[in-house]
């Protein structure tokens, strides 16, 4: 799955900063284990850290709300109780259905019960990989089909449990930008740990310029730019987070059906999508369908690029 909503790391926390950089305000703070920032095409010191706030504070309520690192929210409720029915609030219910649509879409390879993998995969660049075995009783604990989920309840069988993290970062990005258009016409760019939102054109109708990183090539340069004025942008693959196992790089989206990371998923895949969190899904779910990811992005009709 994407990268997930994780807490801050102890120590990391640190007030937003605001700077000038040529004609924006850019703002950062930290929030879902993840820099975030902030840009706002303005001449308004004010305006700008007004509404960078706005940005944070959505940010960490979002992360509150859903990170599974936490024990005083509902994803921990649900988490530890017990095989006992849990009944959610509005908002987690329309989370929750969203990735139910995502888990039909993908005949099941989105699957946010499958968070439970990290148990035995670390992601750290290292050649170390679980045996065969241990996946296998890892994966008595996956499966969205042993889920009951109906009137906003969930019941699921002890020892289970869910992993927002594929939704979670995108969802925090839409909401935040929802609550700045609301307050400004400025043109503005949102960028949490990599999930992008663009609100439009910027002054002297310029569009805005993001680079994508190689994969291959930690800490070089961007292997190119994308211009784009407005939507989501996003990008899934393994630049970051993989494993070396018998000469091969094996990337960090797991198939939730074996356990193992997806076979032949590109390095990358980028989309831009009317939402954050509609880029977000297709880009995650192209990786989960392995060599079919351009036929798969092809036929829902977005902009994309794969390496």
């Amino acid at each position: 799955m994407a990268g997930p909503i994780g807490s801050i790391v102890p120590g990391s926390a640190r007030a937003a900063t605001l700077e000038r950089v040529d004609d924006n305000f850019v703002g950062c703070f930290t929030a879902m284990a993840s820099p975030c920032e902030a840009l706002i095409d303005t001449d308004d010191r004010a305006e700008a850290r007004a509404l960078v706030k706005i940005a944070e504070q959505e940010a960490l309520r979002i992360e509150r709300k859903f990170s599974r690192y936490r024990s005083d929210n509902i994803v921990h409720r649900i988490n530890h109780s017990g095989g006992r029915p849990v009944r959610v609030d509005e908002e987690t219910a329309l989370l929750i259905n969203y990735t139910v649509a995502c888990y039909e879409m993908s005949d099941g390879m989105f699957d946010i019960t499958s968070g439970v993998l990290r148990r035995v995969w670390k992601f750290d660049g290292s050649d170390r990989v679980p045996t065969e075995d241990a996946v296998r009783e890892v994966l008595r604990n996956v499966g969205w089909r042993r889920v009951t989920w109906e009137d906003a309840t969930l019941t699921m069988p002890s020892g289970m449990e869910i992993d927002l993290g594929g939704v979670g970062k995108e969802y925090a990005v839409d909401h935040a930008a929802a609550l700045i258009a609301a307050r400004t016409e400025r043109a503005f760019l949102l960028n949490f740990g990599g999930d992008l939102y663009a609100s439009g054109w910027r002054r002297g109708e310029r569009p805005w310029s993001v680079g994508v990183d190689d994969p291959g090539r930690t800490g070089e340069a961007a292997i190119y730019r994308i211009d784009f004025s407005s939507g989501g942008l996003t990008t899934s693959g393994d630049a970051r987070r993989f494993v070396l196992h018998k000469g091969r790089r094996l990337g960090h989206i797991l198939n939730p059906k074996t356990g193992w990371p997806v076979e032949d998923a590109p390095r990358s895949v980028t989309v831009l999508g009317s939402t954050c969190l509609e880029a977000g899904s297709l880009s995650t779910l192209a990786c989960l369908q392995g060599p079919r990811a351009h036929d798969f992005l092809q036929e829902h009709g977005v902009r994309f690029w794969i390496l």
